[in-house]
């Protein structure tokens, strides 16, 4: 048990002033504390109680008063005595307001509904009704035994009150909110002789003070449109409706949600969260200096709850708008989701956790001293003493150990967080190496081209002349001089942070150093003028320096991952965390995420596609991240980037089957059977997909059905929209070809197989697998493979067939370069290829394991193993197979349309390909 949770070493009346005096009152209320402290204060029967207190000849103000002095006075018993636990005390405290306003509210509504007529929305003709929000700590469900409430008063619109006699006067809906508002404080925070029920605080609405006391939905989205703030969103981030009518509380989520949630990761939310800290922390550093014995705020001070919930709230308002799960308004909840999200570690948020409760119950116990709403230990030795005590300690000075211990942790997590990483040299480089850092160059947007050429000398670089003119180009136009002062300093910063990472980079295979340096820079300035506009990425990249340095090391290494990133900036989220980027995915909860997520936005099929895109984009971009870092292999990254794929595919399935209103079955009998490269799980980055559609259903109308499903499933992965697309898809391999149908039953299919395919047909078959849909249909196809590839053939014919395919694509792909085509030219790849389904086709009826799906490298070494191959030849070619995809692989990341080398890098490996050939159409 930690020591947060350890019984209090006083009594009761000893630790509460506030529980003595009334206690001591009023004949009979020990008794009443006591009977209701046996259970649990969740899902108290307030209604009952309080009926208890009317029935006794109370109204209910007052009667209210005195249930609430009741609830805490019996939270405190509970708490003290250690049966009730942190989680009890906040959300009986939290249901009782909630209780409380409501209650109130209906009394008063009907006075003045009684005086004034029901108000009736101008536009809808409906009755109107008060929606209530609960910000703060009510809002979250986290409220204090002894805190105010931070409540919004909202009404759907404008018009007038009904008057149903003559007695009534009607007025307008905006005066009779405001003046149910003004009786709704009344009734709640008058001050009688039975004390409050809540202080109240409506200084969080629309203009704070000095706006009106309600707003109209309208008045609320113009102004958090125009004038909503940063601390607003931190605000609004816990807005909770309690009353109101449920489409009116929808309509005014819909509002407050874009305010609260960017659509984008807002990374500029850390400096003014952290701006709002500042400010926090001055005042209470002032008051401090004014009052030192008020010091120890465990609410505002450092290290203390404001820090934690800062902690939590940053991640949500950076993230909220894209994931759903971060938009709990609790504070420990979502920290447990940032451990889900691997945002932080189970260790940190455990640490946090254990802190924010200590905090939290040291807080009560300073308010259950007095029933004040303070954050500080008190002056006197005497309440201290009495503090500590109520914490289970037995002095003040292990309390304030215990309470130093959490403040410097919390303290330590906050400032991982929100250091301010500008600080060192007026730099975005807080976290950059020490040697990086006492290089940085200190250039400005407004040096000449020679003051420019005389640092990048000085830091390194080979050809200046061309990257200062370059650079000085970039700062002079208009996309960056009419930036924003804090975009433009951020742009400027983080090129001088940049330079010189860039300037220490040597020669590589592909380029010189001076082309190497240039064409980083070049890539690097294209992609932060793409941004630019963008400040939250820009405040992502000044707050992550490590992130910089990424994003240099891979525009460095390939320039179509440098254009990938310009095109999907918001993938640099990516690279923050190094745990992503090195771990292996787990591709199970992988496919279950994303169609949760899928499902999660239903009906917005706009929204559906986007986020297909953007779940294939960070995983492609971590595998794109873990391949430029050296950490995969040839034949584990394509396997991967075909995993991804079938998710996708599957993905896509099923949520198309999901959009149609008249579908006859829930799982469709349908089955996506991969050709090609992804058949043959060979993907790479940028290949399209080459598929087969069938199905198996006997339904009237499953063949129209399916036919639409197959359409669909083309266009949302086709379509371009603002995320992208998905992939290319390429249907050529049906049955017949381009006139053939678009999905074909399965009995069809067969058919055409057995009786009609041609041989190149039966070759891609070699390559083929289910992907995706009805495994029925996948293990009928895969018999259906296996049996035509095993079929005997005449050898000769055979070798006829499969060499004239092969010199008709040759014929196709002249390359009348110098260079080595990898994929066409004789010894290249095809060729390979080419062979290996010759060898299957030619031998699999006596060696059925040839009809494997395992890739052309294994299936060399099989067939050099079954001696249908010199063995020494096949492990030759299957090297050089390897060889060529890293080439070829290499050559797309530098963004090279062809593939082709310098014959000089594949000397070895041709003559081997090319003699292998030899010897097996020879014997052939």
């Amino acid at each position: 048990m930690s020591i947060a949770a350890t019984h209090s070493l006083i009594s009761t009346s000893a630790a509460s002033h506030f529980y003595t005096r009334w206690i001591n009152a009023e004949g009979g209320r020990e008794e009443q504390v006591s009977a209701l402290a046996q259970l649990s204060l969740t899902n108290t029967p307030f209604a009952r109680l309080l009926q208890n207190e009317i029935d006794s000849g109370m109204p209910l103000p007052r009667a209210m008063r005195r249930l609430r002095n009741l609830i805490v006075c019996t939270l405190i018993a509970r708490d003290l005595s250690g049966l009730a636990n942190l989680e009890e005390v906040v959300s009986t405290m939290s249901e009782f307001a909630d209780f409380a306003v409501k209650t109130h509210l209906t009394s008063i509504m009907e006075e003045m509904v009684a005086l004034h007529g029901t108000p009736i929305g101008q536009e809808s003709g409906l009755p109107q009704e008060l929606i209530i929000l609960g910000m703060g700590k009510l809002g979250g469900g986290e409220l204090n035994v002894s805190s105010d409430i931070d409540l919004i008063f909202v009404y759907a619109e404008d018009g007038d009150t009904l008057a149903d006699n003559a007695e009534q006067r009607s007025m307008s809906n905006h005066e009779f909110f405001v003046r149910l508002g003004k009786k709704l404080i009344n009734a709640i925070s008058e001050i009688t002789q039975d004390g409050f029920t809540f202080r109240v605080d409506m200084a969080l609405r629309p203009n704070g003070a000095s706006g009106p006391l309600v707003a109209s939905l309208n008045m609320v989205e113009t102004y958090l449109v125009t004038q909503g703030r940063e601390w607003e969103r931190y605000a609004w981030c816990k807005a909770r409706a309690m009353t109101g009518r449920a489409e009116d509380i929808t309509a005014l989520e819909n509002i407050s949600r874009p305010f609260v949630f960017r659509r984008y990761l807002d990374y500029g939310t850390i400096d003014a969260m952290r701006l709002m800290h500042r400010q926090i922390r001055a005042e209470v550093t002032r008051q401090e200096t004014l009052h030192p014995d008020r010091n120890n705020n465990v609410k505002l001070g450092r290290g203390g709850i404001r820090e934690i919930e800062f902690l939590a709230q940053v991640f949500q308002l950076i993230r909220g708008g894209r994931e759903q799960d971060l938009r709990d308004r609790s504070t420990r909840k979502t920290l447990r989701t940032l451990v889900e999200k691997n945002l932080l570690t189970a260790e940190v948020v455990d640490q946090l956790l254990e802190a924010y409760d200590f905090l939290r119950n040291l807080e009560h116990r300073l308010q259950y001293l007095d029933d004040a709403q303070t954050h500080t230990l008190p002056t006197n030795d005497g309440d201290r003493l009495i503090i500590a005590q109520a914490m289970g300690f037995v002095d003040v000075e292990t309390l304030l150990g215990e309470l130093e211990k959490r403040r410097v942790l919390v303290a330590a997590q906050f400032d991982a967080i929100f250091s301010d990483k500008q600080d060192k040299n007026n730099s975005p480089g807080g976290d950059v190496k020490s040697e990086d850092q006492s290089a940085l160059c200190g250039l400005s947007d407004r040096d000449s081209v020679d003051v420019i050429e005389s640092v990048l000398t000085s830091l390194g670089f080979s050809d200046v002349a061309d990257n200062a003119r370059r650079l000085a180009s970039t700062w002079q136009s208009g996309r960056i001089q009419n930036l924003p002062e804090i975009s433009r300093n951020r742009f400027t910063a983080l090129i001088n942070v940049a330079l010189p990472i860039i300037g220490t980079l040597s020669e590589s295979r592909n380029n010189t150093q001076s082309a190497t340096q240039r064409n980083t820079l070049a890539r690097l300035l294209d992609f932060l003028e793409t941004i630019a506009r963008r400040a939250a990425y820009l405040a992502l990249l000044t707050e992550y320096p490590s992130t910089l340095h990424r994003v240099i090391r891979m525009m460095g290494a390939s320039d179509w991952a440098a254009k990938f990133l310009t095109m999907h900036p918001i993938l640099l989220d990516e690279l923050l965390d190094d745990r992503s980027l090195n771990a292996d995915a787990d591709w199970p909860q992988f496919a279950q995420d994303c169609q949760r997520q899928m499902d999660e936005v239903a009906g917005d099929t706009e929204r559906q596609l986007d986020l297909l895109r953007e779940l294939h984009h960070a995983q492609l971009f971590r595998l794109l991240a873990q391949d430029l870092e050296g950490k995969l292999s040839v034949e584990v990254l394509s396997d991967y980037l075909s995993l991804l794929a079938d998710i996708l595919v599957d993905t896509t399935i099923q949520s198309v089957w999901k959009t149609f209103p008249n579908r006859h079955r829930d799982v469709p009998k349908f089955a996506v059977i991969a050709y090609g490269k992804l058949g043959g799980k060979e993907l790479s980055y940028a290949s399209d997909l080459d598929v087969v559609f069938l199905y198996e259903d006997d339904d009237q109308e499953a063949p129209p059905l399916y036919a639409k499903l197959a359409q669909r499933f083309i266009t949302w992965m086709t379509s371009h929209t603002s995320a992208g697309i998905l992939f290319d898809i390429d249907i050529a391999l049906r049955p017949d070809g381009a006139s053939g149908l678009l999905v074909s039953t399965f009995a069809t299919f067969e058919k055409y197989q057995r009786n009609s395919a041609w041989l190149w047909e039966h070759q891609a078959l070699t390559r083929a697998r289910f992907c995706s849909g009805d495994s029925a249909i996948g293990e009928r196809f895969e018999a259906l493979r296996v049996d035509v590839l095993r079929q005997v053939r005449d050898p000769l014919k055979l070798e006829q067939e499969v060499r004239a395919m092969r010199q008709k694509m040759r014929d196709a792909n002249r390359n009348r370069s110098d260079l080595f085509d990898l994929k066409h030219d004789e010894g290249g790849m095809i060729d390979i290829e080419f062979l290996v389904q010759f060898l299957i086709l030619r031998n699999a009826a006596l060696h059925p394991e040839l009809t494997a799906d395992i890739g052309n490298i294994a299936l060399l070494k099989l067939c050099g193993e079954l001696g249908l191959i010199d063995t020494a030849l096949a492990n030759e070619a299957a090297n050089a197979y390897r060889h060529y995809r890293k080439l070829q692989h290499q050559r797309r990341l530098q963004g090279d349309e062809r593939a082709r080398v310098s014959p000089d890098w594949v000397a070895a490996e041709v003559p081997a390909v090319k003699e292998l050939l030899a010897s097996v159409f020879s014997d052939a």
